[in-house]
């Protein structure tokens, strides 16, 4: 069976990293949608997808469509990977003072070996 993917050799020859030295697959993927109160129980929504941590898994939230001049809509939502778990702050969720977003975006929670 044929390998498919990157791999780098050595100066001797000898594969140092190849397909099945790393793999990276989505475990988890749904829409997050916020609208309301940007603080309280509304400024974050939390996902179970077991199995992840902050060593093992990656998390990004992207928009599924074209942002509008709504100043809330431009905000990205933003992952925060803990264990077992990924919640999605509707905005940077140190800057209570600061913007929020609305709308619906993507979570793509990925693990890595």
């Amino acid at each position: 069976m044929a390998e498919y993917g990157l791999a780098t050799w050595d100066e001797n020859g000898v594969q140092q990293i190849g397909p099945a030295s790393f793999t990276l697959r989505t475990v988890f993927s749904t829409l997050v949608t916020f609208s309301g109160a940007a603080t309280g129980t509304g400024a974050s929504q939390t996902f179970s997808v077991p199995g992840v941590n902050p060593q093992n898994c990656t998390a990004v939230v992207v928009p599924i469509g074209p942002y509008t001049t709504d100043q809330h809509i431009l905000v990205q939502y933003e992952p925060e990977i803990l264990t077992d778990q990924i919640r999605v702050w509707r905005g940077h969720r140190t800057a209570f003072e600061g913007q929020f977003g609305t709308g619906t975006q993507r979570l793509i929670v990925s693990r890595f070996k």
